[in-house]
């Protein structure tokens, strides 16, 4: 199964708790700067690895993240 995941920048504290909850490690914090002065969380897939396993989603405090499978 395919995955892909879309996080919501403005809402996202950058907490990391996605980055951590990642089993395949797709999920960092940019290093950009939101509107609100937090750097959001990013997914730097560009393998096609991510397996929609929802972790990242089910982990986030803020619900700033969807999760896509094909």
């Amino acid at each position: 199964m395919v995955g892909k995941i879309v996080i919501n920048n403005e809402l996202c504290k950058g907490c990391a708790l996605c980055v951590n909850a990642c089993p395949q490690k797709l999920i960092a914090i940019a290093e950009e700067i939101n509107s609100k002065g937090y750097h959001p969380a990013e997914f730097v897939d560009s393998k096609g690895a991510c397996t929609g396993c929802t972790l990242c989603a089910l982990t986030c405090p803020e619900i700033a993240i969807e999760v896509f499978r094909e």
